[in-house]
């Protein structure tokens, strides 16, 4: 096993159940890194208690989690004066639950199981990062939405339970808490991403 994050020891000291999947953490934060900088988003999305759970990493990536994530110099000089204090350094992450017009209207006209893979078909680029949350790792639509971001050639992660289920060997990575239970797996899913949030923050930006 390997850390190069204290957030990573952090982790495993916190929920010592979780160091298991520490080596998986680093790895989706190595593709999340390598996709940023050069220029990627990662798109995301789950259902129910998952899809609320791919709305809390956009909003930890897309403003200041730990860190004010102050604008540069020269942005500030681009903006109005009262603003440049207030806006904050982002990563870019949509969540693909958080588009309900075109989501409905797909549902309702062609297949509400693809309608993940339809967002990910028009939203995404070679280069970016899908990321699919699934407490069992069967979610029809999520696995669908997988299989359309690596036909277009972006980097998959999956964040599941224990088993991996279907979506598992769909993606490029698998981070699995060991829980069956949906419950108990989304408690374990939000320290984890936490984590990787906390190690992208440290990544990108200053205080």
């Amino acid at each position: 096993m390997f850390m190069t994050s204290p957030h990573l020891a952090h982790l495993a000291q916190r929920v010592p159940s979780l160091s298991a999947c520490t080596e998986a953490v680093q790895s989706a934060f190595v593709l999340l890194r390598d996709s940023f900088r050069s220029g990627g988003k990662l798109l995301l999305c789950g259902n129910g208690g998952s899809a609320a759970d791919a709305d809390h990493i956009a909003g930890e990536l897309l403003k200041g989690f730990c860190k004010r994530r102050p604008l540069s110099g020269d942005e500030r000089k681009a903006l109005p004066p009262e603003w440049g204090g207030k806006l904050q350094g982002g990563l870019p992450a949509i969540p693909l639950n958080g588009l309900p017009a075109l989501s409905s209207a797909f549902a309702n006209d062609v297949d509400p199981m693809l309608t993940y893979a339809q967002l990910v078909w028009g939203l995404g680029n070679r280069g970016d990062v899908f990321l699919g949350i699934s407490t069992s790792g069967n979610a029809r639509n999520v696995c669908a939405a997988a299989q359309a971001a690596r036909a277009l050639g972006l980097k998959t992660i999956a964040l599941t339970g224990e088993s991996g289920g279907a979506l598992a060997p769909l993606c490029d990575l698998a981070i699995r808490v060991p829980a069956r239970e949906t419950y108990l797996v989304q408690e374990q899913h939000l320290p984890v991403y936490h984590c990787l949030c906390l190690m992208l923050e440290d990544e990108f930006f200053s205080e």
